[in-house]
């Protein structure tokens, strides 16, 4: 678990992350060494999530023996799928990443969201509808295990 709490806003107790894998971690469907390094590290605070129409069809391959969990699903129920899953999960709890429009409503219902602009760029949507935008997937991990730089840009 991580615990953030937010000066003259609220306290998060983070249990859950939830990304998207096309545009957010991976390039073509293909993560790198580094990413995959860093779901490790982050598997040892936090349950970790991919949802994943898998649309390079790479994604089991890519995350073998990573301690992840991967949830795919056919194209064209995405955005609804997404919600669904981080509903039943805990919106409460939950860090949500992505860059589509099929992440906005996942984006919407989490604790805490982040979008990432990454190499493919990001749905306006999705920015508006988080708390917190980055330029690329490295950030995201420093701000999530670096935590005062979620306090420092959300507080109040």
């Amino acid at each position: 678990m991580i615990k953030i709490n937010i000066p003259g806003r609220y306290n998060l107790e983070l249990k859950n992350i939830i990304f998207d894998y096309n545009g957010t971690l991976a390039v073509d469907g293909i993560i790198s060494d580094y990413i995959k390094n860093m779901l490790i590290k982050l598997s040892d605070s936090l349950d970790v999530y991919i949802l994943t129409a898998d649309t390079y069809g790479t994604v089991r391959t890519q995350c073998k023996d990573l301690p992840i969990s991967i949830k795919t699903f056919s194209e064209g129920n995405s955005t609804e799928f997404k919600k669904a899953f981080i509903e039943k999960l805990s919106c409460e709890n939950s860090i949500a990443v992505g860059n589509g429009l099929n992440d906005v409503e996942m984006l919407k219902k989490a604790a805490l969201s982040i979008a990432v602009i990454g190499n493919e760029g990001c749905a306006s949507q999705a920015i508006i509808s988080s708390h917190i935008t980055c330029k690329n997937i490295s950030d995201v991990f420093d701000v999530i295990l670096k935590k005062d730089r979620v306090k420092a840009t959300l507080r109040d």
